[in-house]
């Protein structure tokens, strides 16, 4: 290719234009017709786009692409690439498409990659773009991947990072440290609870997902309702509460004296959370609605737990547990969106505990989590990101934890790996652990280097019981010493959920179709009336940092004790 050539598409590519668009000779005087003409099969196209950075969620980054046989590979910039310093590589004829006008963008999913880049509004601006010129750039991915063989040679790990590591320099590695630990002996105990569930999990390969999901690229999935089929017996109220399972680690916190090892139980508890959904993939939970309630008591692990659906649009779900130890609190707001193969859903709310012997109060973020291959059935799923971990009440140490984005072209013994800091007031590093978010943390640094937790085996036939652990299978049993105890919006007492749960499919689609209708209708008297839906047992704040938050009332657990959720009024939402 001429270097005359190469300089067109540095502008175009710079600028978001192609050379190859009919009429740009005289729109941009450095296209020129030979150009043109030699452009049918496209070549090498290089320059600098921005790209969204997904570790830390860190917003728009200029990188330097360079498009070449149908591989999309980028650096930092020219000089990081000449020198073979790549970032990522994306195979485009293994990708799906999607272009927002509005928004002058382009996604590309190819599964196991996910790769979001848009032109500058400066560089847009400056050269007067049309939006024909920006498809085209659009119809240059797609011409790259076409008439090729989609066999592909993935790049060597000496030739290109993950694309999730532009800002991260290095990474520790304890896994060895976590395969040699002394396995501690988890075993399922006896709660005397249910040990399976009434029925298994219905077979959903007959659901047309492929049409639903491409019908909604880009949305909010939150909003689209699914077949009843794609549903476990658990709704978002519920997977909240699962984030409790090993709060033993919290019990442990509260007992620990010194403040650096105090912060690896909370950070190992952070993560804790995320073992679930190891083997939650193949089913969605479901959307709680408005003024949906769910409780937990569970007094061999030593707390109560609250939770309610305080907003639809956005949905948010508040919660809050309490102990002799502890209390733990969130408000969570999600939003899913499906980019052709791979669906992200990302929380925004904030994770509160405080340790009750010393008055502490940490705080922290969530990462992201991922489906890759979606519509597929090597679907696997994967968390990402950063968690920044702060006690409130003191500056004495911060925690810093790195859910590792996997490599496509790595080993299985890569994936899921988590890795961790706890860092004084000047930013020396005091502990570090590291492992598995599906098998467990090592901390080397404590005076007796120990795994400091690993997850509980699960169930006998698990995976026809939608994956779920035995805390889960417990999560939605109504006994009947429980259900007068109950407000009639408890999650239990939801009618088609309780008939999924019991293998009753077709029965649970018509109910679920009442309950959401009953939940529309119920939001047009409010409109009608100038009104608007007040939560229950959650109230609305701001916190120290200007965040609004849904705090809990403290009323639910008197209700309930005196005069008791039958003797008051309740809402009606089934």
């Amino acid at each position: 290719m001429s270097s005359h050539r190469r300089v067109v598409w540095r502008r175009c590519l710079a600028g978001g234009i192609s050379p190859l668009i009919p009429g740009a000779a005289a729109q941009h005087p450095h296209v020129t017709h030979e150009n043109m003409q030699d452009a049918n099969t496209p070549g090498i196209c290089e320059g600098y786009w921005m790209k969204r950075r997904k570790w830390p969620l860190k917003g728009w980054h200029k990188r330097y692409f360079v498009l070449d046989k149908g591989i999309l590979r980028y650096s930092k910039n020219q000089h990081d690439f000449s020198k073979g310093k790549m970032h990522g590589a994306l195979d485009v004829s293994l990708a799906v498409m999607s272009v927002n006008k509005k928004a002058r963008r382009i996604d590309l999913d190819a599964g196991d990659i996910l790769y979001h880049m848009k032109v500058s509004h400066c560089i847009y601006d400056a050269i007067k773009l049309t939006f024909s010129d920006y498809l085209h750039v659009c119809l240059c991915f797609t011409q790259s991947g076409s008439g090729r063989s989609l066999s592909f040679r993935a790049p060597s790990v000496a030739d290109s990072a993950a694309e999730y590591f532009d800002a991260c320099d290095e990474l520790m590695c304890l896994n060895a440290h976590l395969s040699k630990a002394p396995p501690k002996l988890n075993t399922i105990k006896n709660t005397g609870r249910r040990a399976i569930l009434p029925a298994v999990c219905p077979d959903n390969s007959h659901v047309g997902l492929m049409t639903i999901l491409y019908n909604n690229i880009g949305k909010d999935l939150s909003r689209v309702s699914m077949p009843a089929a794609l549903n476990e017996p658990v709704c978002l109220l519920q997977r909240l509460c699962e984030e409790l399972e090993y709060s033993d680690l919290l019990d442990t916190a509260n007992h620990t004296d010194d403040p650096y090892q105090r912060m690896v139980y909370i950070a190992a508890f952070a993560i804790s959370g995320y073992a679930t959904a190891q083997y939650r993939n193949r089913y969605k939970p479901f959307n709680p609605v408005l003024g949906e309630t769910f409780e937990c008591i569970r007094e061999d692990r030593g707390f109560r737990y609250i939770s309610e659906q305080v907003s639809h649009h956005p949905p948010i779900s508040a919660c809050h547990a309490e102990s002799d130890n502890f209390n733990f609190w969130q408000d969570q707001r999600w939003k899913n969106k499906f980019w052709g193969k791979s669906l992200e859903i990302m929380p925004t709310g904030m994770v509160n505990v405080t340790l009750k012997k010393y008055g502490e109060h940490y705080e922290w973020n969530k990462v992201v989590t991922c489906i890759h291959n979606v519509l597929s059935q090597q679907r696997y799923l994967e968390h990402y990101g950063e968690v920044i971990i702060r006690n409130l009440k003191s500056s004495v140490c911060t925690c810093k934890i790195t859910f590792v984005k996997s490599r496509y072209w790595g080993s299985d013994g890569s994936k899921n790996e988590v890795q961790g800091q706890v860092l004084d007031e000047t930013g020396n590093v005091v502990h570090r652990f590291g492992g598995f978010w599906h098998e467990g943390i090592f901390c080397d640094t404590l005076p007796n280097p120990q795994c400091i937790w690993k997850p509980n085996p699960q169930p006998k036939n698990y995976m026809l019981y939608y994956g779920f652990s035995r805390f889960a299978i417990e999560m939605n049993e109504l006994t009947p010493d429980l259900k007068p105890l109950l407000p009639p919006t408890d999650t239990r007492l939801r009618p088609d959920q309780r008939l999924l749960e019991e293998g009753k499919i077709e029965e649970t689609d018509k109910k679920k179709d009442e309950v959401e209708e009953n939940q529309r209708e119920w939001r047009k008297i409010l409109a009608k009336r100038g009104e608007e839906h007040i939560p229950r047992f959650f109230r609305k704040t701001l916190d120290a940092a200007g965040r609004e938050v849904w705090l809990y009332n403290g009323t639910y657990w008197k209700i309930r004790e005196n005069p008791g959720f039958v003797n008051v009024k309740n809402l009606e939402l089934w």
